[in-house]
């Protein structure tokens, strides 16, 4: 039974493709190609597919699904002239026509005003009816033409027409039959048509009078109107108005809206100009400045200011002078009196001041003559013979002189002034001649006009000359501090200056300050060598120091100039002994520059914590302490153990506590004990109060009582006598308040001593049983997970498939045409040589027959 019913389906299935492919008997598949998906079992309600596969239906099928959505998409690929009806609701059924052409109108009216009346605020919509104006309709302006007929515009009468277009036999044929009828002699040609002209002109007079007519009538009509409407409209007058309605007092509101429009509108300002721009204009302000200063060194006001004697002619009346000087004085009066005493007195004054600068100036200028005094023996014999004359004379030489000794003043004031311009230094010399023998204004205005006059943007080498500057500078501020004494206030306000080369040239400022860095900390090294010991450095370091914090940001974690100095800091404080107060003094000077370094990083420092303890511990008397030992560069006992201890009380009581000057670390000499003392108190005020910073600002670490604990015990071994100030004892007080007052948030981690039992284990593993032909050992979330990566996987390989399916299909089709391209070609160029063979014969057969003849 099996075998006849799986014979039966290949039957069935043979059938069914020879009906698909026309019935024919060359196109029945072979039965022993066609595959049977047999079922065992039937199960109710189970539907079947694929029970009978054909060969060839299903790549047919897929055939022409590519060939009707895949083929023509790849020949459309390069067309893009594709018809959208985009007009508003042209297949929408549910709208009416008045809809969609209201809607078109609106959309249409939009898009006008977005693309040309956007700014256009004021400009009202106009409405037209076809083609003109309904504003203009509505006027109901009818304008009268003259020359035209406006009942009968348009229309031409019916004898008119005969007349003209129909040749006049019309007319001729008509006026003929009326004659004939009354027995009189017709018209010809020439008088019919004078009639006719005669006739439409004396029509157009008519309409012409009648249209006078109207518009006198309509004039009457307008005038009468007006006199009736002032009858009409009664009006009050102006004063029986205002006493009837009385304005209402402006509102509070009001007020501020009117103040809001009469405030003032906010002018339109110029651009901002760029570095370049104002770096030009300073130069050329600088030159100008500059080339003033110089001509009135070289005296060259005089010559230009004076006065030339003006050519006069034989017939001038000098009618036209001016005064030389203003003799008018000012009116005024006091108490009903003229106020000329007090300008009198004030002109003698006056005078007299000027003669006493006058003789002054003579006597240092002695031995200059004036050339208008000296003028040879004629003026000698002018002045024994006409003393008239002399006294004419006199003003004129008292202002000649005034003038003279005037620029003489200005010359010697603009020799004093400070130029304008200055050229870029090419060495440390040149720089030291500009600023020596300067004040500390002078200094600075010069530093500033060098680089304003040589900035970067006014020509290409000034960048190299202002980076070398930057170098100069720092070298001037090393021999300022190593100076006897030192000049702290210039080297101030040079930092300023340095600081603005640094914001201009970051690299080369960086390079200069490591350069500095670099070189102590190779002195240093060279000193241990030698020595087994270095000594604390000059002040120009600490200055260094100080202006590497001010020009460098030091809160990053690693910087190419602040790493290496914390790291020279840190070698200062741990490998230079305290041998001095100078010594301490610089300690701590550095100790300052640490905690400004980290004030925002809050970095740990633990060399500065050992130093604060070792200049804590130098302050004490010697004992054995117990939870502290002292660190290198200190000693526990030794020649400077005790070097910041006071014993005298005269000098406890009468030090007062102020900061220390960085001119005792410059080399300063101490002049008495007394003296002495109060620099050591000094000092242990200073170490107290950088202690009590360190304990705030490390109050936060784990390890903080880890840290604190030798102070502690150096602070609680040594309590604060009563003979000392009161102000260190405050400081003891508030430093031991402040490490107590801290909670311990972190405990020291510690290992413990053996490892914990492990708990033993009871509970038996429970193993699931296996099942043949199942995936065991997961949950049903897990089997769910595996299906779904399942069934992925297989959607995968069938898009994979398909996407190579067509990419087959496409590589056919694209071969197809290259094959039919070539066949083309060839036929087209066997073609090509059929006719030239063939006009090749012809050509040698004339040839042979030209030969013959």
């Amino acid at each position: 039974m099996g075998k006849a019913k799986s014979a039966g389906m290949r039957r069935k299935a043979a059938e069914a493709l020879a009906g698909a492919r026309g019935g024919s008997a060359k196109a029945r598949p072979n039965p022993f190609e066609v595959k049977v998906n047999r079922q065992k079992f039937q199960i109710l309600g189970r539907k079947t597919r694929h029970d009978v596969g054909l060969p060839g239906v299903s790549r047919a099928r897929a055939i022409r699904k590519r060939t009707q959505t895949l083929l023509k998409e790849y020949k459309e690929r390069d067309k893009s002239n594709v018809f959208k009806d985009k007009r508003f609701g042209e297949y929408n059924t549910n709208i009416s026509p008045e809809e969609k052409m209201m809607k078109r109108f609106a959309l249409e009216q939009q898009r006008h005003h977005e693309k040309k009346n956007i700014y256009n605020l004021n400009e009202d919509e106009e409405l037209t009816h076809y083609g003109q104006s309904l504003a203009d309709i509505e006027k109901h302006n009818d304008i009268v033409d003259s020359d035209s007929d406006t009942e009968e515009r348009g229309t031409l009468s019916a004898e008119l027409t005969a007349a003209h277009f129909g040749g006049g036999g019309g007319l001729l044929h008509k006026t003929s039959q009326g004659e004939g009828e009354e027995g009189e002699k017709p018209k010809s040609r020439k008088e019919l048509i004078e009639e006719l002209i005669a006739k439409t002109k004396q029509e157009k007079r008519e309409r012409q009078a009648q249209r006078e007519d109207a518009l006198e009538l309509t004039e009457k009509l307008d005038q009468d109107w007006r006199e009736i409407q002032t009858l009409l409209s009664h009006r009050i007058p102006k004063s029986e108005n205002k006493e009837k309605k009385e304005k209402p007092k402006p509102d509070a509101y009001d007020m501020m809206v009117r103040e809001l429009g009469f405030e003032m509108k906010a002018q339109p300002s110029n651009r901002m100009k760029t570095e370049a721009e104002l770096a030009k204009e300073e130069q050329e302000r600088l030159r100008r400045l500059e080339a003033e200063r110089l001509r009135r060194m070289l005296g060259k006001d005089e010559d230009e200011n004076a006065k030339k004697p003006k050519h006069m002619s034989a017939d001038d009346l000098n009618d036209g002078f001016v005064l030389d000087k203003d003799d008018r004085r000012l009116l005024s009066y006091k108490d009903g009196k003229m106020n000329v005493e007090e300008d009198v007195q004030e002109e003698q004054s006056r005078e007299a001041s000027d003669n006493e600068n006058e003789e002054e100036e003579g006597e240092d200028s002695s031995g200059e003559e004036d050339p208008e005094e000296s003028d040879g023996p004629d003026s000698h014999s002018d002045l024994e013979s006409n003393v008239e004359s002399e006294e004419e004379n006199e003003p004129e030489k008292e202002q000649h002189q005034t003038h003279g000794k005037r620029c003489r003043s200005d010359r010697k004031a603009a020799r004093t002034e400070l130029p304008y311009t200055f050229a870029a230094p090419e060495s440390y010399e040149e720089l030291k001649s500009l600023l020596s023998g300067r004040s500390m204004e002078e200094q600075l205005l010069v530093v500033e006009r060098i680089q304003k006059c040589n900035h970067p943007s006014l020509a290409v080498g000034n960048k190299a000359k202002l980076e070398k500057l930057f170098g100069f500078l720092l070298e001037y501020v090393g021999d300022l501090a190593t100076s006897d004494p030192p000049d702290l206030r210039v080297i101030d306000k040079l930092v300023v200056q340095l600081y603005n080369l640094c914001q201009m040239f970051p690299e080369s400022a960086s390079d200069s300050v490591k350069f500095v860095l670099r070189d102590a900390m190779h002195e240093m090294e060279e000193m241990i060598e030698t020595k087994g010991r270095a000594a604390f450095p000059g002040l120009d370091l600490l200055i260094y120091l100080k202006i590497a914090g001010l020009l460098f940001p030091t809160s990053d974690f690693c910087h190419p100039v602040v790493t290496p100095a914390l790291v020279c800091m840190s070698q200062l404080l741990t490998k230079c002994p305290i041998l001095s107060l100078q010594d301490v003094v610089k300690g701590l000077f550095v100790c300052c520059l640490f905690l400004e370094y980290v004030s925002l990083s809050q970095r740990f420092i633990p060399e500065l914590i050992n130093f604060l303890l070792g200049i804590l511990y130098i302050a004490t008397p010697n004992k054995q302490h117990r939870g502290y030992t002292l660190v290198h560069p200190f000693r526990a006992l030794g020649k400077n153990s005790e070097l910041l201890l006071v014993s005298d009380k005269e000098d406890m009581a009468t030090w007062q506590k102020r900061s220390l000057s960085l001119h005792w670390a410059s080399g300063l000499k101490v002049q008495t004990t007394t003296e002495a003392n109060h620099i050591r108190l000094s000092c242990l005020a200073v170490c107290l109060a950088l202690l009590k910073h360190c304990v705030l600002m490390y109050s936060t670490l784990p390890s903080f009582h880890a840290i604190t604990r030798p102070l502690r015990a150096l602070l609680t071994e040594n309590p604060v006598d009563c003979s000392q100030p009161r102000d260190l004892q405050e400081l003891y007080q508030s430093v031991l308040t402040e490490i107590e007052n801290q909670k311990q948030l972190y405990w020291p981690l510690v290992c413990e001593k053996s490892k914990p039992v492990p708990l033993k284990l009871f509970t038996p593993r429970l193993v699931k049983v296996l099942e043949f032909g199942k995936k065991q050992g997961s949950t049903k979330e897990e089997q769910e997970r595996k299906r779904l990566i399942h069934k992925h996987k297989r959607e995968f390989k069938g898009a994979v498939r398909e996407i190579r399916k067509d990419n087959q299909f496409l590589a056919r089709m694209q071969l197809s045409e290259i094959m039919e391209r070539d066949a083309e070609r060839k036929r087209k160029v066997k073609q090509l040589f059929n006719s030239l063979a063939t006009q090749e014969g012809e050509w040698k057969a004339l040839k042979r027959k030209k030969f013959k003849k």
